[in-house]
């Protein structure tokens, strides 16, 4: 019995068992990182999507040419959806309060917006100051407006454009539980 103890007592030393217990470590470390990568990522795709339900949208033509696009509200309880200022990806939230299309000054600055007149802002956060823009074209999906007045607000540090009654006013749009349905008629 003692030859034995003693056998496992020179493996232990042997330094091809170190070098491939050394090896089989890294590779387990290995795998827990790209595991926790994996599931970072799905997590980070999960949240993505309750904060936009609405990233991939397809409207709907009707036999008269109406364009319709269905929203779903997020759990937050807001109409955020993907769409285009100028043929370039932006991220909206629907908002019936917004007189304009209100953009973020550093979203404005991406999409090489022109500063217009300064305006006085009335905000949820008090009165702010901004500047008078026109959009050449705002699309949410196939749904799209030539010529909409906005307000770049430096203020503003989210990465989220409130879509207003500027374009709002524009189109029809009905609220039937969690879903917000965008019409464009023919003109």
């Amino acid at each position: 019995m003692g030859e034995f103890k003693v056998i496992l007592f020179q493996m232990d030393n042997n330094p091809e068992q170190k070098e491939q217990k050394r090896i089989g470590t890294v590779m387990v470390v290995a795998m827990w990182i790209v595991f926790l990568v994996i599931v970072m990522v799905y997590f980070e795709d999960v949240l993505d999507k309750q904060a936009n339900p609405n990233q991939s949208l397809s409207t709907r033509y009707t036999e008269a040419g109406v364009r319709e696009v269905e929203l779903q509200r997020n759990r937050q309880g807001h109409y955020v959806t993907d769409g285009f200022i100028n043929d370039q990806p932006v991220v909206f939230m629907l908002d019936t309060g917004a007189t304009g299309v209100a953009v973020p000054e550093h979203i404005a600055k991406r999409l090489q917006l022109k500063r217009g007149t300064m305006v006085q802002l009335q905000t949820a956060n008090g009165i702010a100051i901004g500047y008078a823009s026109t959009l050449d074209s705002v699309a949410v999906d196939d749904i799209e407006l030539n010529d909409v007045r906005a307000i770049i607000n430096p203020a503003d540090d989210s990465d989220v454009i409130l879509l207003g009654m500027s374009f709002l006013k524009k189109i029809e749009f009905t609220q039937r539980g969690n879903v917000l349905i965008l019409r464009q008629y023919p003109q």
